[in-house]
């Protein structure tokens, strides 16, 4: 095994099943973008001036916008400070991060993923631990929302957003469909696909091309098949339980009734109208598993650009005879990390500025997802977003997703074991021989 320190693979909730009550109990309007929080932009010491890079993977409109904005106000409250901003496709952005690394060019503030990925970066020395750096509010604000991001009792990033998956669904085509309830099991699910496909549009849209879209299929079915402690073991316990075959075979089976788009191998994921969040927004497609940015992403892919005002979410189906707690559920944490390299304090001080409740509201609000400070959490007012929220305080345990919790190559090959499943180069037992090939490193 690469992992030398200890990623946690488990997404600590303290705090976060209080955003959760927060979002679905509050009548609260979305507050103004004045904060109480300690100023941090204000903060940075340094004299002479300082340049520092910034890569985000933000597309579209909104994304791009708030980060322009976010540095606007932040150098204009530290002059002595330039960032420039570099957008990376998220398909792209964890291989461009990675060989920039290599190359000793790792840009100054950077996505951070967390788990392995962040453990990789860490063994390579190439992340600055903030640890002692943090603003004391944002600190105690934001609470359990450090765990994905820090290893051995160090922080390494400012979490800006908390993602649960689900399924993300067109209230409109279950209507047309004569779909009455969303599916709390395997079976109803498969009746919703069938409903759906006879209505005349897609039952699940997947972009396979990717391999994250689809590996994640894999992801939800082992979250249920096996127990917490055999998922939360999964870096060391080399997938010798049962459960992670049945995993597969349950993938298997469900691969076999066709559910998914015509050309879902082909297919990518996040990126213009025939993608799978597109086939949703223009409601050719009935639903897809994604995390909580999907909504924005499916914003963005609408026609006029605005949220889908049908969108709904409800969490993966409990599966029959599985050893998991069905109301578990992954997820992951974007957030943001500083290189070894970055001047400071001016980096940590732009990381602590988004910490801040203003800016965990503007964030929230151009991606269209759950902040990681609970007090951003009125600017919540997407009925999908406040039920995957309300999920996610339910939740008996939260994981984060296994690629990233693993790291680049072992997470990467656990993906592509799963595509070769689901185009049927190999049955369960190949895709789990290859996954053990990959967790060893082969």
């Amino acid at each position: 095994m690469r992992l030398n320190a200890k990623p946690t693979l488990v997404i600590a909730l303290a705090g976060l099943s209080l955003l959760a009550t927060a979002c679905s109990t509050s009548t609260t309007p979305p507050a103004t973008t004045t904060s109480t929080d300690t100023p941090a932009a204000t903060s940075t010491t340094a004299a002479a001036p300082v340049t520092m890079t910034l890569w985000h993977n933000g597309t579209g409109d909104k994304g791009p916008a708030f980060w322009q904005q976010a540095v606007a106000d932040f150098t204009a409250a530290n002059p002595n400070v330039t960032i420039n901003i570099t957008i990376v496709q998220n398909e792209d952005f964890d291989g461009k991060l990675q060989t920039a690394m290599a190359a000793d060019q790792t840009p100054d503030i950077f996505l951070q993923r967390g788990g392995g990925k962040l453990n990789d970066q860490v063994t390579a020395g190439k992340v600055a631990d903030i640890t002692s750096a943090i603003d004391p509010t944002v600190k105690s604000q934001i609470g359990g929302g450090f765990a994905t991001d820090s290893i051995d009792g160090k922080v390494y990033a400012m979490p800006m957003s908390i993602q649960p998956e689900g399924f993300w669904y067109s209230q409109d085509l279950f209507k047309a469909a004569g779909i009455t309830a969303t599916p709390t099991t395997m079976a109803e699910l498969s009746d919703a696909v069938t409903k759906l496909q006879a209505s005349g549009v897609y039952g699940i849209a997947i972009g396979a091309k990717d391999a994250w879209p689809a590996a994640h299929w894999f992801y939800q079915f082992a979250l249920r098949q096996c127990t917490q402690q055999e998922v939360q073991n999964l870096a060391t316990g080399g997938m010798t339980d049962p459960c992670w075959l049945a995993a597969l075979q349950s993938l298997s089976d469900f691969n076999k009734t066709n559910p998914w788009n015509d050309g879902f191998l082909t297919t990518v994921g996040q990126q213009g109208a025939g993608s799978s969040a597109g086939l949703v927004a223009n409601h050719k497609a009935g639903m897809e598993l994604m995390g909580a940015w999907d909504p924005g992403v499916i914003g963005g892919l609408t026609p006029d650009k605005q949220n889908l005002p049908d969108l709904g979410f409800f969490p993966f189906p409990a599966v029959d005879g599985g050893k998991g707690d069905p109301s578990a559920l992954m997820a992951g944490s974007d957030a943001w990390s500083c290189s070894n390299k970055a001047p400071q304090p001016a980096c940590t001080d732009f990381l602590n500025f988004l910490g801040q409740t203003a800016q965990q509201q503007a964030y929230a609000t151009a991606f269209s997802t759950i902040p990681a400070n609970p007090t951003a959490s009125s600017v919540i007012t997407d009925p999908a977003t406040k039920a995957a929220a309300d999920a996610l305080g339910n939740s008996a345990y939260t994981l984060l997703w296994f690629d990233s919790a693993l790291g680049q190559d072992q997470g990467n090959g656990i993906n592509q074991a799963v595509v070769d499943l689901l185009a049927g180069n190999v049955d369960p037992a190949g895709a789990l021989k290859a996954m053990q090939t990959a967790l060893n490193g082969g």
